[in-house]
């Protein structure tokens, strides 16, 4: 599954509505990465393609990419101040904001810890 284009309506929709909620409530039915982006970030475009091996690698997750220059209402809303900045969001519990560009072997070792159930995978 390639990682897919969310907006900020989009983001209400399917992961959260921050706007009716003040407590996290995760509205997907798969764990999720977020990548906040921008087309002209060096190390975003780094890790693009690394999403997208990930996303392929692993069917039980939903990678989201967010444009931070096409929806700064949603960027502001998680104050985004660098990117790429990177939301996982586990089936239960917090959401945990990483900045920065990540390897891929670090990506797969948070999926693996942290957003599959019970470690499979």
């Amino acid at each position: 599954m390639p990682t897919v284009q969310l907006t900020t309506e989009g983001f209400k929709e399917k992961v959260f509505d921050y706007t009716k909620h003040e407590k996290w409530t995760f509205q997907g039915d798969k764990p999720a990465i977020i990548d906040f982006y921008a087309d002209w970030c060096g190390p975003c475009k780094a890790v693009a393609p690394i999403f997208e091996q990930l996303s392929d690698e692993n069917e039980d997750i939903v990678i989201y990419k967010v444009d931070t220059e096409a929806e700064p209402e949603l960027s502001a809303a998680f104050s985004i101040q660098s990117i790429p900045s990177i939301l996982f969001i586990p089936m239960q519990g917090q959401p945990m904001m990483q900045k920065g560009a990540l390897p891929k072997n670090v990506l797969q070792k948070v999926i693996d810890e942290e957003l599959k159930p019970s470690g499979k995978g």
